[in-house]
């Protein structure tokens, strides 16, 4: 995303404007909305795909598991790790989570990830 300068911001408010704080800056960014006026672009999920939790936290994690069952995603590999939390939530949260519902099964591959298969939303 392109940072605004300050002709950029007195461009888009039709004034020609002198900013010298900080704050002020931030304040009219926020006002002019920004971060709607940027269409963000489609996440396009394939059918199978391929997601690595390694140097993510737990909520990454289950936040990307949580994508990609409830979408389009018909199967993926999952790579957890050999040790480590993120291997035995995982086996959790295919089992016993909101989650559950969506997965059709899981697999280990070897030690450390699994081939999972979704069902169809």
């Amino acid at each position: 995303m392109k940072q605004l300068n300050d002709k950029d911001i007195a461009n888009m408010i039709g004034e020609d404007i002198l900013i010298d704080d900080e704050a002020v800056k931030k304040s009219v960014r926020k006002s002019l909305h920004l971060s709607t006026r940027i269409p963000k672009p489609d996440v396009q999920i394939s059918e199978n795909t391929i997601i690595d939790f390694h140097n993510h936290t737990e909520e990454e994690a289950w936040q990307m598991l949580k994508h990609i069952a409830t979408n389009k995603t018909r199967s993926a590999t999952v790579i957890t790790g050999a040790s480590g939390i993120l291997k035995s939530k995982f086996q959790q949260w295919a089992t016993e989570s909101i989650l559950s519902p969506h997965i059709i099964s899981f697999k280990p591959i070897n030690n450390g990830s699994f081939f999972v298969r979704f069902r169809k939303n």
